[in-house]
Parts: structure tokens; sequence; C-alpha cells
């Protein structure tokens, strides 16, 4: 009977810190989960404009940007004018959670410079610039 209870809280245990017992501060691996109301990119491929998804893409006021490399390569997320650098993201990981102003950014790959992107962050009142 003891050993029954304890596989049940040790099946338990796994379930709580598997299903969300982490902050967007350790987001970095290929198992990293988004808390609600964060918005993700994920780095598709290298397919130009295509290569980001959803591209272009629309974050809502004050939402936390995530990119995800679901690529089999390294990737990196590099603005446009300079604002944002994820560093480098092996295939599987996710960038720091990032706050990005409102109004639209362009943003490409430095390693892979025909890789671009265009996320717009709404304004309060749900539009962008």
């Amino acid at each position: 009977m003891r050993l029954v209870f304890a596989a049940g809280l040790a099946v338990l245990a796994v379930g709580v810190f598997a299903c969300g017992g982490s902050n967007m501060s350790s987001v970095s691996g290929p198992t990293a989960s988004m808390p609600p109301g964060n918005f993700r990119v994920d780095i598709a491929e290298i397919n130009g404009p295509n290569s980001f998804f959803p591209s272009p893409a629309t974050a809502g006021f004050e939402q936390i940007v995530v990119w995800r490399n679901t690529d089999t390569v390294t990737h990196d997320v590099v603005f446009d004018d300079g604002s944002v650098d994820t560093g480098r993201l092996a295939p599987g990981t996710s960038s720091q959670p990032i706050t990005v102003s409102p109004g639209t950014r362009t943003y490409h790959c430095s390693i892979h410079p025909a890789m671009v992107g265009t996320i717009t962050v709404q304004t309060s009142s749900g539009t962008g610039y």
C-alpha cells in the first residue's frame, strides 16, 4: 500500500512540474511552455518572408513575445532597428520573453539574412501606430 501511495505522489509531482510550474524567465529549452496571454512566433524554416509563423504577426498591447526555434538549425532574431537581438537559438529552444513597444517592427535572422519577418504590436486601443 505504501508503495502505491509513493508512486502516486511521484506521478503527481511530475505532473505539477511538467504542466506549468515554470515562469517565462526560464524559457530556453524544448519543453518550455507559454503562460496564457503571451504571444509566440515560431522560427519555421529558411524560407524568406515565410520563415517565421505567423508572418506578419500581430500581438496585442503589452503582450510578451517569445520566438521559438522549431527548425532543425540554429537561428536568431534581430530587429532591423537594433532594439532586439535574441542571441542564437538552437533547435527546440525559445528566446527570453521580450516586451515590444507598440508599432510595426521588421526583423531578420542575422545567420540567414534572407529570413525576414514583421511584427505589429497594437496600441492600447487595439491598433498599431
